[in-house]
C-alpha cells in the first residue's frame, strides 16, 4: 500500500512550518520538502535554467562555481539551482538568480503552466511532506502577475487535480480568519535581533510592484490584507470545489494531528 503524501497549505502566518515540523516528528520516515529545498513539484526560491544558462552562471561566478554545482539538480534538459541556500556577500548574485525563477512574471502564462503540469505529472512520490507547494506560490503568481480571474484559477486547479488523479495525497489547509492579526505576529517573528523587520517590507514591495498591485493600488498593510483575504477565499473554494475529499480544512493553530491524519 502506498504511503500518502501531505501538502501543507495556508496563508503567511498560518503556522505551516510549525505544522510541517510536528507532522514530520510524527511521521519520522517521511521525506520533508520545505521552501527553498529542491523539490520534485515546487520551484520556489530556485532558479530553473537551461544547460547553457547554467554554464554561463557558473562562469560569471567562478568563486561560487563549486557551491553552485553542489546546490544544483539536473532535471531532463534543465538545471534547478537552490540559490537561496548559497551564502555569499557577492553583490547581485541572489538578485540575478531570482530572474530565473518561474514566478514573479518571469515566465509567460503558457510556459509557466507547462512547467507546473509537467513536473507534477512526472512526480511519483510517496511518504512525502511538502510545505506550501501546491497553492501559495502558484496562486500568488496567478493573481498578482497574470491577474487571472478566480474562474481561470479554478480551471487551472481542475486540470492539476486531473494530473494528480492516481496519486496518494492529501492537502491540509490551515485556515486563517484574522489575517491582520496573523500578519502582525509574523512581522515580529521575522525580524532580526535588533527588531528590524525583514519579511514585511519585502512582502509589501512584492505586492505593490506587481502588475495587480499597481493596477488596483494595493499599498501597505491594508492592501496586503485585502489581497490575502481574496486569496484565502479562493483557496477555500479550490479546496472544497476542486480537491474535495483530498483536502482537509482546519483552523490555523487550533487543530490536533488526529484531525487530519
Amino acid at each position: 500500500m502506498q504511503r500518502i503524501n501531505y501538502f501543507i497549505e495556508g496563508l503567511q502566518g498560518a503556522g505551516k512550518s510549525t505544522f510541517v515540523r510536528r507532522l514530520s516528528e510524527y511521521l519520522k520516515d517521511y521525506q520533508v520538502f520545505r521552501e527553498g529545498d529542491y523539490s520534485p513539484v515546487e520551484l520556489a526560491w530556485c532558479a530553473y535554467v537551461t544547460k547553457k544558462q547554467y554554464e554561463d552562471i557558473r562562469e560569471a561566478y567562478p568563486s561560487l562555481s563549486e557551491e553552485i554545482g553542489a546546490k544544483t539538480v539536473t532535471e531532463r534538459d534543465h538545471r534547478i539551482i537552490c540559490y537561496t541556500q548559497i551564502l555569499t556577500e557577492i553583490p547581485g548574485f541572489h538578485k540575478q538568480l531570482e530572474q530565473y525563477e518561474i514566478y514573479n512574471g518571469n515566465f509567460d502564462r503558457e510556459s509557466f503552466e507547462k512547467v507546473v503540469f509537467e513536473r507534477f505529472g512526472r512526480w511519483q512520490g510517496e511518504g512525502q511532506i511538502f510545505e506550501c507547494s501546491i497553492f501559495q506560490n502558484i496562486i500568488e503568481n496567478q493573481m498578482l502577475y497574470f491577474m487571472m480571474t478566480d474562474e481561470e484559477i479554478l480551471s487551472f486547479y481542475a486540470k492539476l487535480c486531473q494530473v494528480l488523479a492516481d496519486r496518494p495525497y492529501r492537502i491540509i489547509y490551515l485556515d486563517v480568519e484574522d489575517i491582520a492579526g496573523a500578519i502582525e505576529v509574523i512581522r515580529k517573528e521575522r525580524s532580526d535581533d535588533n527588531g528590524n523587520e525583514l519579511w514585511f517590507p519585502m512582502m509589501i514591495k512584492y505586492l505593490e510592484e506587481s502588475p495587480c498591485g499597481r493596477k488596483y493600488g494595493l499599498k501597505g498593510l491594508d492592501g496586503l490584507v485585502m489581497h490575502l483575504e481574496q486569496r484565502r477565499n479562493l483557496e477555500r473554494r479550490i479546496a472544497g470545489e476542486i480537491f474535495k475529499e483530498k483536502a482537509v480544512v482546519v483552523k490555523a493553530k487550533e487543530y490536533e494531528l488526529s484531525d487530519v491524519m
